[in-house]
């Protein structure tokens, strides 16, 4: 099948949830979880994770803007991390978990910071939204024991306690928005 190709990336805590969360739209044909925004090239989990390297976990996400739109996506983003304290996500914490949008194009960047200026004069989201909006420079696919976490341990802990219930949050909010459990479209 062929489609309009668009590439989305976004951080917004821990990448195990994000993934997930993205792998349920309509239109939306691969997440892959990675790091961006460092300094060294080819980081590892391990690298990441000490703080050090200035990577926050992201997925790269790609998808038809024909079928799902960016700013579709940017309303799924929004709704699922919070976005106003910086590098943490609940118990996550350290700067490879801060919000964080890595624009591919000009009219990402505008689409980007037009949401959070919306977000911030509508106070919806209860304080001030610090998401980082940056260039995307370089993504680096994580290790493939992070690829489709979710779905290959759905009873892990952190899944059931932390992603389950972003997860029953995007099906009630967004069923418009999500796939056809017949075809995956």
């Amino acid at each position: 099948m062929e489609y309009t190709k668009e590439i989305a990336v976004f951080g917004g805590g821990c990448f195990w949830c994000t993934e997930a969360i993205f792998r349920m739209l309509k239109g939306v044909y691969a997440v892959d979880p990675g790091y961006a925004g460092g300094i060294i090239d080819a980081p590892t989990y391990e690298d990441v994770s000490s703080g050090r390297t200035g990577h926050a976990e992201v997925i790269r996400i790609e998808f038809d803007p024909a079928v799902i739109s960016y700013e579709n996506l940017l309303t799924v983003f929004f709704a699922t991390h919070d976005p106003t304290t910086p590098n943490r996500q609940g118990a996550d914490v350290g700067s490879q978990y801060r919000s964080v949008i890595f624009y591919t194009s000009e009219r990402q960047q505008e689409l980007a910071v037009a949401v959070i200026g919306e977000l911030n004069a509508s106070h919806k989201e209860g304080g001030t939204v610090i998401t980082e909006v940056a260039p995307l420079t370089t993504f680096f696919p994580a290790e493939e024991y992070h690829r489709e976490y979710y779905a290959k341990n759905p009873r892990q802990s952190y899944c059931e306690v932390i992603i389950n219930p972003k997860l029953k949050k995007v099906q009630a909010a967004f069923a418009e928005l999500l796939k056809n459990a017949v075809n995956g479209a």
